[in-house]
């Protein structure tokens, strides 16, 4: 079923009944009782202490939980000077319909800004709401994305794809591109919600990647907010994380896809300015699961190697058969061959002519491999130093990006072999 809106009729009375407001802050949710009251309180407190002067607005947009998120909502003791709306949105069930509904609220609202934050956030502060409103309200910036200090393994999927490709293909250097906590502008918040995409991988995972990928491809104004260290539900990519590299990756090829004619027009990239203070604390470290990371591969390996071999250039699937045969200490990627492996992955997606989600399935091992050789490069790292590590293969992706482009054109036969 198709939903014209993601905003049942009662919430829709409650907003027109609010009239205009300024800032509208949504906290898109589904299971977190036990975040869910800190989230509140912290966005409830930053907007009254830094923004008592403007009507604010916290809008808590649920996927049917099952739990009692939506029960503590309520019962929290409400702020007098912020309204709050607690609704369960309509359409697919993900992050993306959440944000669907916040952005509609915020639009019959006519917010001046609207903000988004995790309702799994344990580490937010009312300090985070000033870092990320002020500059839409006060410095005319469209699209604020989160700058955190982050533990070096948190964030695999960032670190390994989707920071390195955003940069090589749009050019900016936004270090969290599905941090998941930002700030839009109302002329840029109209664009998303005009937009026909509330049906897919977007509604769910991919709403990320597709929010700062269109602010990238409108060329909006865009900075980044120092928000200090990020400490949430951790997910140990060996056990969590295959189906949002799925949805993530899907959305990010889909949207190559759709703008080709953007990116491959790119050259390099420029800094994003960062805004706010340094904060300068340690996050703290959690154990990653390496032996499953590289047993999962192997897996994959012994279960898809005549499709990977067809995706792969010879010299990148050399190295792929070369892993298979080492154990987890010596395993390791070189950066290039990484980036080529991504951007053979695109090419295939983009000639694919059966199920390209089936496609991204079928290479999450990879996507194992590569954090399992992360993780022995940088073990005994510093978190400084492992950034370094991410900076250096995000400029080998930007270098490499002529081998992507050539990939993208190639219609080369081994595509058209491979069936659905």
């Amino acid at each position: 079923m198709r939903f014209s809106t993601a905003l049942r009729q009662p919430i829709r009375r409650q907003i027109e009944r609010l009239g205009d407001v300024d800032i509208v802050i949504g906290i898109p949710c589904y299971n977190n009782d036990e975040t869910i009251t800190h989230v509140i309180q912290a966005v409830e407190q930053g907007m009254t202490m830094y923004f008592p002067d403007k009507k604010c607005v916290t809008f808590v947009a649920d996927g049917g939980s099952v739990d009692d998120t939506r029960e503590v909502s309520r019962e929290l003791q409400d702020s007098p000077w912020v309204e709050r709306i607690i609704s369960i949105y309509r359409g697919l069930p993900g992050k993306g319909s959440a944000v669907r509904a916040i952005f509609e609220g915020a639009s019959m609202l006519e917010a001046k800004a609207c903000c988004l934050f995790d309702s799994d956030l344990r580490s937010i502060s009312p300090d985070w709401i000033k870092c990320v409103v002020e500059p839409i309200i006060n410095d005319g910036y469209d699209f604020i994305a989160p700058y955190y200090t982050r533990y070096k393994y948190d964030g695999t999927i960032t670190n390994n794809i989707v920071y390195n490709l955003t940069r090589a293909l749009y050019g900016y250097r936004v270090r969290q591109p599905i941090g998941g906590d930002f700030a839009f502008s109302l002329p840029l918040i109209k664009k998303y919600i005009s937009q026909d995409v509330w049906e897919g991988n977007i509604a769910r995972f991919g709403i990320d990647i597709w929010l700062t990928t269109t602010a990238m491809i409108h060329k909006v104004k865009i900075a980044q907010a120092n928000l200090g260290v990020k400490i949430h539900d951790v997910k140990d990519p060996a056990e969590a994380l295959g189906p949002m590299f799925r949805q993530v990756v899907s959305t990010l090829l889909d949207l190559m896809e759709d703008n080709d004619k953007v990116w491959k027009k790119v050259k390099g990239s420029e800094a994003v300015p960062i805004v706010g203070p340094p904060l300068k604390i340690e996050p703290q470290p959690f154990n990653i699961n390496v032996t499953k990371l590289v047993n999962d591969f192997k897996i994959g390996y012994q279960n898809w190697k005549e499709i990977w071999q067809k995706i792969v250039a010879p010299e990148n699937w050399k190295l792929i058969e070369e892993l298979y045969k080492r154990d987890e200490k010596d395993f390791l990627i070189v950066q290039e061959s990484w980036a080529k492996i991504l951007y053979d992955l695109a090419g295939a997606y983009h000639h694919w002519k059966g199920n390209r989600e089936l496609l991204v399935s079928l290479m999450t091992p990879l996507y194992f491999a590569r954090v399992a050789s992360f993780v022995n490069k940088t073990i005994d790292m510093t978190n400084e130093e492992a950034e370094e590590v991410v900076e250096a293969q995000a400029k080998v992706f930007e270098d490499n990006k002529d081998y992507l482009i050539k990939r993208w054109d190639d219609e080369v036969n081994f595509y058209e072999s491979i069936k659905g």
